[in-house]
């Protein structure tokens, strides 16, 4: 009697412990669990830790609720300004309710990513090259809202989805790469243009200064003849004054108009008397005009000399000879 009620003892024992084994389940801290009793499901949902169901009866499916990252494959599309790219994306989103997640989606991974395929093919139809490329943070805005819309009855919310990369034709690369030298070189010419307008406006206000006082100019040239004469050149090269240039131009200018008009030809000069007296009256006030520029000429003859005197005696004693290209002396000395 004892030994059959040992036996039936140990049987119970070991069919309570096959049973504890087939209904205790272990749920992950990250996950929830969803019981379906007899395909019916069960009101509470599992938490994590230690849990129990009846065998062969519930059924308990396990749900991740930690954020799930799922690339997009590039999909081909032609944008708004007729430009045809490949757009590659990535998607964050978690599962939220664990039974809607079940219950109302065979595979919500699955869904979320074919959903985002088509959003991402509608956002680079409604966009243009310039927004794919430089605004993308509103584009990103778009695709999650056209995702989440439909993702909030399968339990599923939509973390973020971020525009990963943008593949151009080589056609197009070489365009725009084409334009970005062009604005460059328009911002040069910009900087430079405005660079030499301030240049300008400090010149002016340079010279007028200058202007005021002579001898600041004097003093500029000889600073620019000692910057010159440092590097050790064996040739010094000193301005020559235009205006001196101008001015013996113009007084060789009415010597030569006079002396025509005192050279009459001979056909003239056997016309008849009444013509011959007024020409006689008027040779004393051409030989005037004749004397006026030799004069002029004399005078400028002696400011150049004075001039180059003062030069001379300003300047720094130069052993090398001068270019005599440009009138100088053969020793500096002199």
């Amino acid at each position: 009697m004892i030994e059959e009620l040992v036996t039936a003892g140990v049987a119970l024992a070991s069919v309570g412990t096959v049973y504890a084994m087939a209904a205790a389940r272990v749920v992950k801290q990250y996950e929830r669990g969803v019981v379906l009793r007899l395909g019916k499901l069960r009101s509470g949902v599992r938490g994590p830790g230690f849990t129990m169901i009846v065998p062969f009866v519930d059924r308990l499916q396990k749900v991740n609720m930690q954020i799930v990252t799922m690339p997009v494959p590039g999909q081909d599309g032609i944008t708004r300004d007729n430009v045809t790219v490949r757009v590659d994306a990535v998607i964050y989103f978690k599962v939220v309710s664990a039974a809607d997640a079940v219950i109302q989606v065979e595979d919500y991974r699955f869904a979320v990513s074919q959903m985002a395929q088509t959003s991402l093919r509608s956002i680079i139809g409604k966009s243009e090259l310039d927004d794919l490329l430089s605004n993308r943070e509103k584009l990103n805005q778009g695709l999650e809202l056209m995702i989440d819309s439909p993702a909030v009855e399968w339990g599923v919310s939509i973390d973020r989805v971020e525009i990963k990369d943008v593949s151009l034709p080589e056609t197009m690369k070489r365009s725009m790469a084409r334009q970005a030298e062009a604005d460059r070189e328009r911002r040069a010419r910009v900087i430079n243009a405005d660079a030499e307008l301030q240049a300008s406006k400090k010149l002016a206000e340079a010279a007028g200064v200058m202007s005021e006082q002579p001898a600041a100019l004097q003093l500029r040239l000889l600073q620019t003849v000692v910057a010159v004469a440092a590097e050790k050149n064996s040739t010094l090269v000193l301005p020559f004054p235009v205006e001196l240039l101008r001015f013996l131009e113009r007084a060789q200018q009415p010597a030569q108009q006079p002396a025509q008009q005192v050279a009459p030809p001979a056909s003239q000069a056997q016309q008849s008397s009444d013509r011959t007296a007024p020409t006689q009256q008027s040779l004393p006030e051409a030989q005037q005009l004749l004397i006026q520029p030799q004069e002029l000429s004399a005078q400028a003859q002696q400011l150049l000399a004075q001039w180059q005197q003062s030069m001379q005696e300003q300047l720094p004693p130069v052993e090398t000879p001068l270019d005599p290209d440009f009138g100088g002396s053969k020793s500096g000395q002199d």
